[in-house]
């Protein structure tokens, strides 16, 4: 398949006979549908052609190995189709083997998949020219509904069965395929690390670090090696050192990896995990054998600067983007299924902007079945059934449970945008690669928040700005964290394009909580979500300030409710 994408795509990936042959070992191989190689030659009467055809996969993948398929969807064409195809396995003695096309569960969803189909094509139910299926037998069939098809020829549903039984495909988990990273003569894996660590530490340290330091790099150091993970931690450094030596912004670590002081000292992150206390077996732990995951952004803008550096340090073969599929939400399906019956543009938008957007990916029949009563729910269940209603009679299935079928459902699938297997053998062997519609293969991207890697972008234009308007040199990482303005600011709750802290329950807490110093900071951030969130009031209460500011801070919280007073809303996160 990947062979097929990369080396045979032309509108759809293919595969032609010469690759077919070179990898017919082991393989079971079925004739296929009606859009198949054989079935189109008998469709078209080239009964002589399509028997030398299936002669070909024959000679090539065996006789045990070649089956000439059968289905019966109700489709008058296919009928005469099965008529000749009985007839070349017949008369060379192929074996037969019965199958059901299937593009949906149930045979309850074919009214669903038909939208679906609509909404992918652009058309409406109303159109007469749409793509839609012949039938609605295009299902996952039971055995028992197979062998009712197939009455007729027993012989091919019992070899579905051989057919499945015969399939043996074993995958194996549970290793790692790290990429190679060379380190100079004289050096080892672990030595080197080892050696830019001290360096680091020196950097970050000075020449004299305390003694509890060290024993923690040594320790982790030890950790590290055990675990196999050197080279892991010398190819992030690698790639971050290089966006680095370019001047593209990169994050200063999120997630467990703050934790890591061999990762700090290698300036794969910028936070201190002495000076904030932060555990490093959050991140490895011998007892939990995982990969390690750093979370890493960079500029979005310059972010192809640090791909094409790993494609070509690595190997463009080693390296294979992740795939993302666009799925349908609670309020697109509404919008595209109101389309597709026929509703105004206007009429599904009011309706979809009904559902809440807290909590996250509500479904419509949540919406349906708790939205009884006053308020935004209960109004997007009573005006949503009588538009909904409308359009009951008229596609033999209730609108509601199309979307409810649909909603979650795949649209597509792109190249995404913020991750990337980067291995040490060829990722093409390993894993299916792809290219888009387009005929582009897939390019690597990091792991990277899409609004963090904003804030990276827009932190690199202001330090630029202020060189260029002030003759200022600003090192992003330097800034300190002790500036009354900035936190005067933050108590103000001027915060907007601000990372994680510009939504109006994250400004409504700073204003009350006025910040005073980046732990007030941190932990804001770590309490602001569902749950931790009711325990805020408590810590500002707790917080210490000047006495003024404590009784404030009484009047404005009462210390016997954990909910905030006044404009308080948990659906900004």
């Amino acid at each position: 398949m990947s062979k097929a994408y990369l080396e045979g795509f032309y509108y759809k990936p293919r595969v032609d006979r010469e690759l077919l042959a070179q990898h017919a070992d082991g393989l079971l191989v079925l004739s296929g549908c009606l859009n198949s190689e054989v079935s189109k030659l008998l469709s078209a009467g080239e009964d002589a052609k399509a028997k030398q055809v299936a002669g070909w996969y024959q000679d090539v993948f065996g006789r045990d190995h070649y089956f000439m398929e059968l289905q019966s969807h109700g489709i008058e064409e296919q009928s005469r189709v099965t008529a000749g195809t009985l007839r070349l396995a017949g008369g060379a003695g192929r074996p037969i083997c019965g199958t059901n096309d299937s593009h949906y569960l149930e045979a309850g969803h074919a009214r669903a998949h038909e939208a679906l189909l609509c909404i992918q094509t652009g058309t409406t139910m109303s159109d007469p020219n749409r793509w839609k299926f012949s039938t609605d037998e295009f299902y996952l069939k039971s055995a028992d509904e197979m062998r009712e098809v197939f009455r007729e020829l027993p012989e091919a549903y019992r070899n579905t069965l051989a057919v499945a039984e015969r399939c043996d495909l074993d995958m194996s988990f549970g290793k790692f395929h790290l990429p190679s990273y060379q380190v100079p003569a004289g050096f080892t894996l672990d030595s080197y690390l080892e050696h830019l660590a001290l360096e680091g530490l020196a950097a970050r340290y000075g020449a004299a670090p305390a003694d509890a330091v060290r024993e923690r790099l040594r320790y982790e150091l030890g950790v590290i090696s055990t675990m196999g993970f050197s080279g892991y931690f010398l190819v992030v450094w690698d790639f971050i050192a290089f966006a680095r030596r370019q001047g593209i912004a990169v994050g200063p670590g999120r997630g467990s990896s703050a934790g890591s002081l061999v990762a700090y000292c290698l300036g794969i992150t910028n936070v201190d995990p002495i000076r904030y206390g932060l555990l490093f077996e959050r991140f490895l732990n011998p007892e939990r054998i995982s990969m390690p995951d750093m979370d890493i952004d960079f500029a979005d803008d310059r972010r192809d600067e640090v791909i094409r550096y790993v494609v070509e340090r690595y190997g463009e073969d080693r390296v294979a983007h992740i795939i993302t599929f666009g799925t349908m939400g609670a309020k697109a399906v509404i919008r595209d299924v109101g389309r597709v019956l026929g509703f105004s543009y206007a009429e599904a938008d009011r309706i979809a902007k009904l559902v809440p957007t807290f909590p996250l990916n509500i479904t419509p029949g949540r919406v349906a079945r708790e939205g009884a009563g006053a308020g935004p729910v209960g109004q997007a269940r009573s005006q949503g059934r009588r538009a909904l209603e409308r359009g009951q009679g008229r596609w033999r299935v209730h609108p509601s449970r199309l979307r409810a079928r649909l909603r979650g459902g795949h649209l597509g699938r792109a190249p995404h945008g913020a991750g990337a297997a980067l291995q040490g053998s060829q990722a093409a062997r390993a894993h299916h690669r792809l290219r888009d519609g387009a005929h582009r293969e897939a390019r690597p991207a990091q792991d990277g928040l899409p609004r963090a890697a904003d804030a990276h972008r827009a932190s690199s234009d202001a330090v630029a700005l202020v060189q260029a308007s002030r003759g200022i040199a600003l090192d992003a990482d330097r800034l300190p964290l002790e500036d009354a303005k900035t936190y005067q600011l933050l108590s103000e709750a001027r915060t907007l394009g601000v990372f994680q802290l510009e939504s109006q329950g994250m400004r409504d807490a700073l204003q009350k909580l006025r910040p005073e110093r980046i732990e007030d900071i941190i932990a804001m951030v770590a309490l602001y979500r569902p749950g931790p969130m009711d325990l805020i009031p408590e810590f500002v209460n707790r917080t210490p300030r000047p006495s003024g500011d404590r009784l404030r801070a009484s009047r404005r919280w009462s210390g016997t409710s954990r909910r905030p007073t006044g404009s308080w809303s948990t659906r900004s996160r």
